[in-house]
């Protein structure tokens, strides 16, 4: 593991022991029997009191920003914070808080992230001559130089490309010739692929490492940190000037290149912070997203931060449940945010033998979590589940916030920062439970907090962002009580005799059953009904041995109990492994695409 190398005396490492959607159908009829069908399920569910705001209705009255025409996150947000910490105003929370996998811990305050980060934008302006609105790539796992490299982009006013370590030689050669980035931060896992394609990438003029390995062609980060001075003078951004570009995670089509400026996140996630996540200067948020993801900037940097919090982070190259557990339990986190998988997981183990001292609030997000998942955490833990919704090209859409009644599979009210609809092919809004398309209203005044627009794609821009509306691509309803339900992305309904089916409405009844580990749905032809239900699943270990007619004929009829019987998968094919892009999202487009192959090909 390399650690960053700051010079001696100024940072201490000390070892430590750390051991290894109930969905909605479209129609009235069958909405109203899912609500028959869980109203017992909702009164389970308490929330815990919130501490910045009432409730929810005091939010939308509370939440009107003013966007300035110059804001810069690194000097009006962070070292605000700083001053606060000079004047003895915060108190001892630190704001940044590391482990390693090998014991190491790093711990820093404020006044130490405008120091390093100072330092770290010197090194991009001096050695790497990154400019205004110059745009650089950074791969890197989750290490502290990540955190600094970030917010040393801002100061600069270089535009932050993350990536996630997952990454081959074929996906950074075409994010270097995409973005035209003129510098490459990496570490040595990376370096070689680098090396083999960027000879063809004529914008890219510095290659940096953060590995103490030297490299020919390549500038040493920790040599260059060592002598950079702690003088920098913040750039001078407009709000509406570019500061990162995300890469989609693109699980019906390549990636795109999202825009974001200083405000849209740097001031838009304080929804997130302020509300969702109710952080104070006294919490431990710890989210588990990976580096290269928007979720890892909503959660790991600008919500907490907007907040005075502390961003807790264990390397933890890849997921381990126990060591989440055992974390949780010997550490002070207060706030803890992961996707639908992790808490899947996480329920699998004996999560009753630890005990979370300091966590009072879980969140997650990146996909719509099963009412079973949540249902077995508030069991084991005694902690709700609030869920999120927003994607790459947003801040929070809608959310569960605390002081709300929790529907398990929906995935709350609207966020304060958007006016959400559900609107038809035409953008017309559609009654309560009618299903439609999730739509963010582009007026009277476009939010602030919308991404840009995709670089370099004037055509897929306009597809999303048209005269009325931002078309999320998802779709959905509102029941009578202002909570939207995730009915799949627009690709993945599948109508059948007449019929539309989401996918998760299918994929949260068949996890319920103890022979499902995971599954996916996608539509499957069929030569009178067009197109069923097909459910691609994955089995328990103790099932894995089990007649599969006789298993396939016990899961239809399950789901056929669970929901309504139309929608039961009248084909279901067993797997060791379902296709997902980087970040863990399904694949569906790849299964309906071999699904309806297999039709050409007979």
């Amino acid at each position: 593991m390399k650690i960053l190398m700051i010079p001696s005396g100024t940072l201490k490492l000390r070892r430590m022991s750390v051991n290894s959607s109930i969905l909605a159908n479209c129609s009235k009829r069958a909405f109203g029997i899912l609500k028959t069908q869980f109203r017992s399920f909702f009164s389970n569910y308490n929330t815990c009191n919130p501490q910045n705001f009432t409730d929810y209705e005091s939010i939308k009255q509370e939440y009107k920003p003013q966007v300035p025409e110059y804001f810069n996150f690194a000097s009006d947000v962070l070292d605000k914070w700083s001053e606060m910490e000079k004047a003895g105003s915060r108190g001892s929370n630190p704001a940044f808080w590391w482990l390693s996998e090998h014991g190491q811990e790093v711990k820093w305050s404020f006044q130490d992230l405008e120091t390093f980060s100072k330092k770290v934008a010197n090194v991009l302006s001096g050695p790497c001559n990154l400019q205004l609105t110059d745009r650089v790539i950074v791969i890197l796992p989750r290490v502290p130089e990540w955190w600094l490299i970030n917010l040393a982009c801002m100061r600069t006013g270089a535009v932050l490309i993350p990536g996630t370590s997952l990454l081959t030689a074929t996906d950074i050669f075409s994010r270097l010739q995409a973005s035209s980035a003129k510098c490459i931060i990496t570490d040595e896992s990376l370096a070689d692929a680098v090396e083999s394609v960027s000879s063809k990438c004529p914008s890219l003029k510095a290659k940096v490492t953060i590995s103490l390995k030297q490299r020919e062609g390549w500038l040493s980060f920790q040599e260059l940190f060592r002598t950079a001075s702690e003088d920098h003078e913040c750039a001078k951004t407009k709000s509406l000037d570019p500061m990162a570009i995300f890469f989609t995670s693109g699980t019906t089509g390549a990636p795109k290149m999202a825009l974001h400026t200083h405000c849209s996140y740097g001031m838009g996630l304080a929804v997130n912070g302020r509300y969702w996540l109710d952080l104070t200067p006294s919490d431990v948020m710890w989210n588990t997203s990976d580096t290269g993801w928007a979720k890892s900037a909503w959660s790991s940097i600008f919500a907490p931060w907007i907040q005075g919090s502390c961003v807790f982070v264990i390397e933890m190259p890849r997921f381990k449940p126990k060591t989440v557990l055992e974390i949780l339990s010997q550490y002070p986190i207060t706030t803890f945010c992961s996707p639908p998988t992790a808490y899947r997981m996480l329920v699998q183990n004996d999560v009753n033998s630890y005990r979370f001292k300091s966590l009072q609030h879980c969140v997650s997000a990146g996909e719509p979590i099963n009412p079973e998942v949540m249902e077995k955490w508030k069991e084991q833990t005694g902690l709700d589940i609030y869920e999120g919704y927003g994607q790459t090209e947003t801040t929070l859409i809608c959310a569960t916030f605390k002081g709300m009644k929790i529907k398990p599979g929906a995935m709350g009210k609207p966020s304060p920062a958007f006016n959400v609809q559900i609107v038809d092919e035409k953008c017309n809004v559609v009654p309560p439970g009618t299903e439609g398309e999730i739509a963010i209203k582009l007026k009277p005044v476009r939010p602030f907090s919308l991404f840009s627009g995709y670089i370099d794609d004037p055509k897929r821009t306009a597809e999303v962002l048209r005269e009325e509306y931002f078309m999320t691509g998802d779709r959905g309803l509102m029941d009578d009580d202002g909570y939207i339900w995730f009915l799949g992305r627009s690709d993945d309904i599948i109508l059948s005799a007449g019929y539309r089916v989401g996918p998760f409405e299918v994929e949260n009844a068949l996890i319920e059953h103890p022979a499902v580990t995971e599954s996916a749905v996608v539509s499957s032809p069929d030569p009178t009904r067009g197109e069923v239900v097909k459910a691609f699943v994955i089995l328990s270990p103790g099932y894995t041995a089990c007649d599969p007619d006789k298993l396939i004929d016990e899961l239809q009829e399950h789901v056929k109990k669970i929901t309504a019987p139309y929608k039961y998968p009248r084909k279901i094919e067993f797997v060791k492994e379902l296709p997902k892009t980087i970040s863990g999202k399904i694949k569906r487009s790849i299964l309906r695409k071999n699904e309806w192959g297999r039709k050409t090909e007979s």
